[in-house]
C-alpha cells in the first residue's frame, strides 16, 4: 500500500488524479495539502480527510509515502526537490518545471534520495500511439520525412456563462504557468511526436495571443530532426470539434490518426488502398500504475526521463524561438546534438 498526500487542487486535473487514486487499491489517500487553504480546507472535506496547513509537516510525515503533486507549475521544482528531500515518491502533472536546468536539479533530488517520480503523459499509453510506433518500428513507413500533430480545444473561448472561457481564470496567468497553451494542452503533441520522431536538432516556434491573454493561447511549432525529417505541432485552446490528428509521412508509407480513427498505406502492403487495422494493441496501465508498480515492485516505467527532460527542452525553445524570432538550436540549452 502507497499512502499518499495530495498537495494542491490548483490544476485541472486535480480531482482526476484523486479519483483515480482512491480507486486504486494499492493506494489509500491520507491527507491534503493546498496553497489555498480555503480550497484546500474544502477539498480534505470532500475527500474525508485531514487538510494539513504546513506543507513541511506533510513532507516529514513518516506515515507518508508519496505525494501527487498538482500545485501551479512555478511550485513544481522546489515541491519536488523537498519531497524527493524527505524521501518522498512523487507523481506530477505536466510539464516537469520551465527549464532544462531545473529538470537536472530535480532528478539529481530524485537519484540521490532513491525515490520514485513520474510523469502524467497519458497519450503514451494509449493505443493509437502503440500503434503508431510499431508501425514506424516495424519499417512500415520507410524512412520518417514528415510528423504532424495537433491537440487543441476551445477552452479559452469565451461564452456566457464564461467570459473566459471554461479553463479557469489562473491558467492565464503566466507567472504560475509559465505559459499558455503549448505549455499545457501542446505537450501532447510535444512527447508524442519526440518519441516518434526522434533526436530533435532545432525548433521554429510561434507563440500567439488571440484574445490577449498574459499566455498564449494559440501555437504552432516546427520541428527539425537530426535524422533530416521535419515535423509540426500544433496546439491552442481556440478550436471547437477539433479532433487529435497524428500524421506520419515517410518513404515508403503513411499514416494518418484522427480521433479513432486510424488508416494506413505502405509500400510493403499488395495493395495501395488504404489500410484499416481491425484491432489496434491493448493501451498500456496508467501513469499512476506504473509509478505504483515502480515504487512497490521496482518495474521500470515506460513514461522515462528522457520524455520528461525532452517535453521541458522543446517548451523551453519554442518559447525562446518566438520571443526572439529566430530558430532555436537545442544545442543552446545544453542537449546533446549529433555530430
Amino acid at each position: 500500500m502507497v499512502n499518499v498526500a495530495l498537495l494542491s487542487k490548483w490544476h485541472v486535473h486535480a480531482v482526476d488524479y484523486a479519483r483515480e487514486a482512491q480507486e486504486n487499491e494499492e493506494i489509500s489517500i491520507k491527507m491534503v495539502w493546498d496553497e489555498d487553504h480555503e480550497r484546500g480546507e474544502t477539498w480534505g472535506k470532500e475527500l474525508n480527510v485531514p487538510f494539513v496547513r504546513d506543507l513541511e509537516a506533510v513532507l516529514s510525515n513518516p506515515e507518508i509515502d508519496g505525494v501527487i503533486l498538482t500545485t501551479p507549475t512555478n511550485q513544481h521544482k522546489d515541491i519536488i526537490i523537498a519531497a524527493a528531500n524527505h524521501g518522498k515518491h512523487i507523481f506530477t502533472e505536466k510539464v516537469l518545471a520551465f527549464s532544462i536546468d531545473d529538470c537536472e536539479e530535480i532528478f539529481a533530488a530524485v537519484e540521490e534520495n532513491n525515490v520514485k517520480l513520474m510523469l502524467s503523459l497519458p497519450r503514451l499509453t494509449e493505443s493509437s500511439y502503440l500503434y503508431a510506433q510499431d508501425v514506424v518500428n516495424e519499417g512500415l513507413l520507410g524512412d520518417i520525412t514528415y510528423i504532424r500533430c495537433r491537440v487543441a480545444h476551445n477552452g479559452a473561448v469565451p461564452s456566457k456563462e464564461n467570459p473566459n472561457g471554461w479553463l479557469p481564470e489562473h491558467f492565464y496567468k503566466k507567472e504560475e504557468c509559465g505559459g499558455g497553451a503549448l505549455i499545457d494542452l501542446g505537450a501532447h503533441p510535444i512527447y508524442l511526436t519526440n518519441r516518434l520522431g526522434g533526436k530533435v536538432k532545432a525548433v521554429s516556434g510561434r507563440l500567439n495571443h488571440f484574445y490577449k491573454h498574459e499566455v498564449d493561447d494559440n501555437a504552432v511549432v516546427m520541428v527539425e530532426y537530426e535524422s533530416g525529417a521535419m515535423g509540426m505541432i500544433e496546439t491552442g485552446f481556440l478550436s471547437f470539434g477539433s479532433p487529435q490528428q497524428l500524421e506520419l509521412y515517410g518513404t515508403e508509407g503513411t499514416l494518418m490518426i484522427e480521433g479513432d480513427n486510424v488508416r494506413l498505406k505502405s509500400k510493403s502492403f499488395t495493395t495501395e488502398e488504404w489500410f484499416t487495422p481491425a484491432q489496434l494493441p491493448h493501451p498500456l496501465p496508467s501513469a499512476m500504475k506504473q509509478w505504483v508498480a515502480s515504487i512497490e515492485g521496482g518495474i521500470n516505467p515506460v513514461i522515462t526521463k528522457e520524455d520528461m527532460l525532452n517535453l521541458t527542452a522543446i517548451n523551453e525553445a519554442a518559447a525562446r524561438s518566438s520571443k526572439e524570432g529566430r530558430r532555436v538550436l537545442l544545442s543552446e540549452l545544453g542537449i546533446k546534438q549529433e555530430t
